[in-house]
């Protein structure tokens, strides 16, 4: 198999189709998820001994993005999908057999931050229970990868990722969020389930971008340093489809030269084109630089791109007269969609803000 060939470009096929269903059902269209895997966001991360691409964060970036410009929950399940790839690598080989054995095409949902549910050691492994929230893509995953907090009676181990396979776990209907509402991140439960130990990994290594045999550079990124750009980039497609939403019907409100219109549209379009620079730089930095100052970097970066597209959409949106808030129009699903990324605990500004100024000032 030729593991270096590039996947498909997502505008090879369409999603748009789908999405206002997507919306409504709080699920992936099955024609999606099957589009998804064929144009290999799954085994984006997936190590190249397992047939995987050990691909980048600027390319992951830049499909994401644009699948987000036909549908924004698509394009959240297709990055986490291909992000989680590069949280499995930290498996043990055995572990790693059992996920890519057969295939690298597998769809893996997580819910690692903060750890959940419990686990208790056993001979051979962890008897693991307990319930994970916002499980993004779970009805149609195949492994999930689940963190709990240290096992008791293991001092020293800190909290560690299980894997299980998808049909171990219970799922419950509790997705019903305002955007983002086709992700399906449902919450999980997992009745008292036998793990074996190559199927764990300590979570601290996947925080810190641990290096270790099987694991190329891709998969030693820290976390906070590869990880939120890919979450900003639905958001980005999504504000880029609301332009385009919004100046499909802009020339009925231009007026004359001093219309508000006019402004709207140059504002708007210059801070989401601002923040899909932003954006790339991210990537780029996650891709080539490594340490503390680049971590706080682009956790900066990006938690100023998501106010930014926040901004830009919110304005498009005001200003886009009664067509902007027709329940099955695009512009309204994207104000939506756009607002509930920017909720997303990793791209909130407080925390990166925080943790910049202590890097550069040292307090």
């Amino acid at each position: 198999m030729n593991t270096t060939a590039p996947v498909a470009p997502a505008s090879s096929w369409s999603v748009r189709d789908h999405a206002a269903e997507a919306d409504e059902s709080r699920r992936l269209h099955p024609e999606t998820v099957s589009a998804l895997t064929e144009a290999g966001f799954p085994r984006h991360f997936v190590p190249a001994a397992w047939g995987g691409h050990e691909g980048t964060f600027t390319e992951l970036l830049l499909r994401t993005a644009e699948l987000a410009e036909q549908c924004a929950s698509t394009a959240w399940c297709a990055g986490l999908w291909a992000a989680h790839g590069r949280f499995a690598a930290y498996l043990p080989p055995e572990g790693r057999r059992d996920l890519w054995g057969t295939s690298p095409d597998v769809r893996i949902s997580a819910a690692v931050v903060p750890p959940s549910g419990a686990a208790v050691p056993t001979p051979d492994g962890w008897l693991l229970q307990g319930e994970w929230r916002c499980v993004s893509g779970v009805t149609d995953a195949d492994w999930l990868l689940l963190a709990v907090p240290e096992p008791e009676g293991e001092p020293g181990t800190g909290p560690l990722v299980l894997a299980v396979p998808a049909e171990a776990v219970t799922v419950l209907d509790t997705w019903n969020s305002t955007g983002l509402r086709g992700t399906g991140s449902h919450s999980v439960t997992v009745a008292p389930l036998e793990v074996p130990r190559h199927r764990a990994f300590p979570l601290t290594e996947m925080l810190r971008g641990t290096p270790g045999p099987g694991r190329a550079r891709c998969h030693t990124v820290p976390a906070h340093l590869g990880g939120p750009a890919i979450l900003a980039a639905p958001a980005l497609g999504a504000a880029r489809l609301a332009l385009r939403a919004w100046t499909a019907r802009a020339a009925e409100r231009l007026g004359g030269p001093g219309s508000s219109a006019r402004e709207v549209l140059a504002r708007s379009s210059a801070e989401i084109d601002a923040a899909g620079l932003l954006l790339e730089r991210a990537a780029h930095r996650a891709d080539t630089e490594q340490g503390a100052l680049a971590v706080a970097e682009n956790r900066r970066d990006v938690a100023f791109v998501v106010d930014l597209l926040v901004t830009a959409v919110e304005r498009l949106f005001r200003s886009g007269g009664a067509q902007a808030h027709d329940a099955a129009g695009e512009l309204q699903r994207c104000w939506r969609d756009v607002h509930t990324a920017a909720a997303h605990g990793a791209l909130r500004l407080e925390a990166a803000a925080h943790e910049y100024a202590e890097t550069v000032l040292g307090r």
